[in-house]
């Protein structure tokens, strides 16, 4: 068991002290250096990075960021945007019930609040698609309200420094207690932020560079010879491996023929070829018999993709030539149009086994057989 002197009474001020000086830039970010000049924390731009981090690595979210920014610059812009645009910015970034919500909360921040995000936690949890760990970080890093923020890197942080044996999610009731009492009055946010830095950068999942952290003088766990070996986590379930059928039906003029999922469920609101009845509990038939309707099908490989809580293998088919009219919810796509539709990432999977580059670039054309002129 660690002592319970830990961490010493300096280790916050330590862990300060080394975010002014290694702080990452990040484009949603105002640095120590900023704060010291004046500038302050823009809750929009606290509130959609953290939405899109859910998840998600931080490479991932920026130019994701900026691209948000740059079409809807402030809360009631995004409020105004048009949903499906929305959608298709958000397209590959995953988790598309957070594009949902997202544009919940810039509706009501917009028409209730007059464009002004509360600035305390009990009123922010209140907003939708924000759970606790968010609202703890806004109210934190964009009001420097003394919240505990605490993400998988303050966990893996804390559970380190205090040597907490007990597995996730068990654990966070006293992870969370550990880093509420860690707290910095008078920086809360600069203390939220460090603590994330830390982990990203220092107290790594795997060989931790804990020669150079901050409080290494303070870590239960490499006291104990093997930091690695926390946070405990319980043994993972084995992921289901759903199977199903995608059809990639080409007019003429390449166009491709999509579908718009339901708003409610798994990619809800996404567009889509489409496929046969596969779920997260069940598996869709795989052969031509399960196409939309009769036309000359044929196989042109797979796509395989990986959701939370199971795997999905999806057999492609194609079809040249294809005239009709689409259904309620369709339409055709044309190839100049199809890496700007709101294709989730195993939807462009599908596409680029049928018709390779399609998804790739904007503005090329494919002829009927799929041939980039």
């Amino acid at each position: 068991m660690p002592s319970t002197t830990r961490p010493k009474p300096d280790a916050t001020a330590r862990l300060l002290a080394w975010y002014d000086r290694h702080a990452r830039e990040l484009p949603w970010r105002v640095g120590p250096a900023d704060r010291a000049s004046g500038s302050v924390p823009d809750p929009y731009r606290v509130w959609l990075s953290e939405i899109m981090l859910q998840q998600t690595t931080v490479e991932a979210v920026k130019p994701y960021f900026r691209k948000f920014l740059e079409s809807w610059p402030d809360i009631e812009s995004l409020a105004a945007a048009d949903n499906d645009d929305v959608m298709k910015a958000w397209a590959g970034l995953g988790y598309y019930s957070r594009a949902r919500n997202l544009k919940k909360c810039a509706d009501t921040v917009a028409a209730k609040l007059r464009g002004r995000f509360p600035a305390n936690y009990e009123a922010l949890i209140e907003l939708p698609g924000i759970g606790p760990y968010t609202a703890a970080a806004i109210a934190a890093i964009a009001f420097d309200q003394p919240e505990p923020v605490v993400d998988g890197n303050v966990e893996r942080v804390i559970t380190r420094l205090f040597a907490i044996a007990t597995p996730l999610p068990a654990a966070k009731p006293e992870i969370k207690a550990r880093v509420a009492k860690m707290l910095a009055a008078e920086r809360p946010g600069d203390f939220a932020q460090a603590m994330m830095d830390l982990g990203a950068t220092i107290c790594a999942p795997r060989r931790p560079a804990c020669l150079t952290c901050p409080l290494n003088d303070d870590c239960a766990a490499l006291e104990s010879g093997d930091p690695a070996h926390f946070p405990v986590k319980p043994a993972k379930a084995e992921r289901p491996a759903r199977r199903g059928a995608a059809f990639v039906a080409v007019r003429d003029d390449g166009a491709v023929l999509l579908q718009k999922r339901p708003e409610q469920g798994l990619l809800g609101g996404m567009a889509e070829v489409p496929t046969t009845g596969w779920t997260a509990r069940k598996d869709g038939e795989t052969g031509v018999g399960g196409a939309p309707f009769a036309a000359d099908w044929r196989h042109t490989g797979t796509a395989a993709h990986v959701f939370t809580h199971f795997s999905l293998e999806l057999t492609v088919y194609r079809a040249d030539g294809v005239a009709r009219e689409p259904g309620n919810d369709g339409w055709w796509s044309a190839p100049e149009k199809l890496a700007g539709e709101a294709l989730p990432t195993v939807m462009k999977k599908v596409i680029e086994a049928a018709i390779p580059g399609a998804t790739q670039t904007k503005h090329r054309q494919l002829n009927g057989r799929g041939r980039i002129q």
